[in-house]
């Protein structure tokens, strides 16, 4: 069939048309309703509303003389139900194990609302009335009655028999899932008590407990003033009670989950290290604990593999450990059998991306610095580890000749036996290029594709450089730290420190740059901790926390995700503080010329 467009006829409209009068009838048509809800209000004009009114009179008649009259019954009235079925099932029986009873009184009730189990054996009580304390200074009881039920007939299988309620309540204790249950209501209950600090570690609102208000926190409420720094919590246990924090490291994957290493600096100690792995869920106990053969100077996790711990010691070793095994000391690998290994403290390990492999995957090599002035770049084998000098450090003398024939000196430097190196630090953007200090002093800058020269020395500390770091935000600036008691600035472009800071005539240990705001930097000395903030001042730091009474400071950690800081000192406390009132731009924003003039020095050097 074919579809044709039809033709219209036009009719023509002539003068006789339009005088005609035509008629139009308007009528109603049936109303149609769509939705009708009644109105619960009337107007007392309608015809309907005395009805209305009289209905109204009679309920609240019934409602007022409802209460005591014989007419009125108030009962539950029943549904009917459907048929019940009936469904076999075969199961097996329900065994009972008695493990232990005890009595509890009402007031210990009262007073004891929270009690968990810790790993080790111990029980946590946290009272109402000491909420504010430590936990772990309660960890003191051993664990004594556990009463549990046994589910099904494969774990009592597993435990043995039932006859032997001492024997069962041993295996039941040392089960992987009881275990595991201790550590979640341990976990529980703490992020419970410390709520507070932690709120205010990942600054999210405080939750308020009406046995301990808010309000009366004492510095948490405040708002404004001069900068400051305000404790949070400090982890701390009976393991590393008395030992010196040496290294702090984070995990770069579970930022949570810190390791610290605990020895002391005397070369003659021949006291075992230890390696404590910290969550911020349990301040007050480690989630693994590693004993070394010697004193731990330095550690560092690795990124593609964040379970890797690499953990450099005073005797030179170095020993990769697996972190998410829960066995104890189980490493991986160590440097022990190793023919070039280190035969002087480890002072610095770092791992660090070096370019990229063929599969397009970063490549993540282990350096180390040692006492005996080598850096060495470490391989992992089934066997062990092996090694390759990165660099030696040759001690480096300044010599004057005098010419023949006129009263000009020439000056030249001759390289003689290698200087312990303290510190590194990669260059930000090109991981080739290095910085690394000596005991003498000197700060040299070198590649890893050179291992002969150095490409720039820098000169300026005349005391044993203790620590070097980049700024992560301006990549042509860095800090370095050394006994003499000071703190230089350089840029990679100047031999010469462009910033000298001082503040007390100690020796400065470790500093580190904040990962946030380019122009903040923390320093520790041996009596305190100090914030210097390059936009406020280049005279004084802008926060001070000094330590404790016969402890000293000796190192120092940023936080990635938090304006908080950490600091360990000979005590084996690593204390959290949190940076208040800092007056700051954005993040991102690099340090300024202005900040940098040519050859100013803070303070007067001694």
């Amino acid at each position: 069939d074919e579809h044709k467009k039809r033709d219209t006829v036009e009719e023509e409209v002539t003068e006789e048309m339009l005088k005609e009068v035509i008629d139009v009838y308007i009528s109603e048509t049936d109303s149609v309703s769509l939705l009708d809800i009644p109105s619960t209000v009337m107007s007392v004009d309608t015809d309907e509303s005395e009805a209305i009114i009289e209905r109204n009179r009679q309920y609240a008649e019934v409602c007022r003389n409802r209460m005591g009259n014989d007419k009125y019954m108030e009962r539950s009235m029943q549904t009917l139900s459907g048929a019940a079925k009936d469904k076999h099932v075969q199961s097996d029986a329900v065994v009972m194990v008695n493990t232990g009873w005890a009595h509890c009184f009402p007031s210990e009730l009262r007073n004891y609302v929270n009690v968990a189990f810790t790993g080790c054996g111990h029980v946590v009580s946290s009272t109402k009335h000491h909420r504010s304390g430590s936990v772990h200074d309660q960890c003191k009881q051993p664990f004594s009655v556990v009463s549990t039920a046994v589910s099904s007939l494969k774990e009592v299988d597993a435990f043995g028999s039932t006859s032997g309620a001492e024997s069962d309540l041993q295996l039941i204790m040392q089960s992987e899932t009881f275990q595991n249950c201790l550590l979640v209501m341990e976990k529980s209950i703490l992020g419970n008590t410390f709520q507070p600090d932690l709120a205010a570690y990942r600054q999210l609102p405080v939750l308020e407990d009406p046995d301990f208000p808010v309000g009366q926190r004492k510095e948490e409420t405040e708002s404004g003033g001069p900068p400051a720094l305000q404790r949070l919590w400090a982890f701390s246990c009976e393991l590393n009670r008395g030992r010196s924090v040496r290294s702090m490291a984070w995990n770069k994957k579970n930022t949570d989950l810190l390791a610290v290493g605990y020895g002391e600096n005397d070369s003659g100690d021949l006291t075992p290290g230890l390696v404590c792995c910290w969550s911020l869920k349990n301040p007050t106990w480690p989630e693994r604990v590693l004993h070394c053969d010697s004193a731990v100077t330095s550690l560092d996790f690795s990124a593609n593999n964040p379970s890797r711990l690499a953990v450099g010691m005073l005797n030179g070793n170095i020993a990769i450990y697996d972190v998410q095994g829960r066995e104890q000391n189980s490493h991986v690998v160590s440097s022990s059998e190793c023919l070039k290994k280190h035969l002087g403290p480890v002072w610095q390990l770092r791992y660090n991306q070096q370019g990229l492999s063929f599969a397009g995957e970063k490549v993540e090599e282990l350096f180390s610095v040692s006492a005996e002035g080598r850096i060495s770049r470490w391989f992992e084998f089934n066997t062990g580890l092996d090694c390759t000098d990165v660099m030696k450090l040759k001690r480096i003398h300044n010599t004057k000749k005098k010419a023949r024939g006129n009263n000009t000196e020439k000056t030249g430097s001759v390289l003689t036996a290698m200087t312990p190196g303290l510190c590194f630090d990669f260059y930000p953007t090109d991981p080739s290029v290095y910085l690394v200090g000596t005991q003498e002093g000197l700060i040299h800058s070198c590649s890893s594709s050179n291992n002969q020269h150095f490409l720039d020395t820098f000169r300026k500390h005349f005391c044993a450089v203790n620590c070097v770091a980049w700024c992560p935000l301006s990549p042509d600036v860095f800090l370095s730290c050394s006994s003499d008691w000071t703190i230089q600035l350089w840029k990679l472009d100047q031999l010469n420190p462009v910033l000298g800071f001082t503040s007390i005539q100690r020796a400065v240990c470790d500093i580190k740059w904040s990962p946030k705001w380019a122009t903040i930097f923390g320093a520790v000395n041996e009596g305190q901790l100090e914030i210097w903030d390059l936009n406020s001042s280049f005279l004084d730091p802008v926060a001070v926390q000094p330590a404790a009474p016969g402890v000293t400071m000796k190192s120092l950690l940023f936080t990635s995700r938090a304006d908080c800081v950490l600091v360990g000192d000979s005590d084996g406390q690593v204390t959290v503080y949190q940076l208040k009132n800092l007056r700051v731009g954005e993040s991102s924003q690099g340090i300024s010329a202005s900040f940098l003039p040519g050859g100013y020095s803070a303070r007067p050097l001694l």
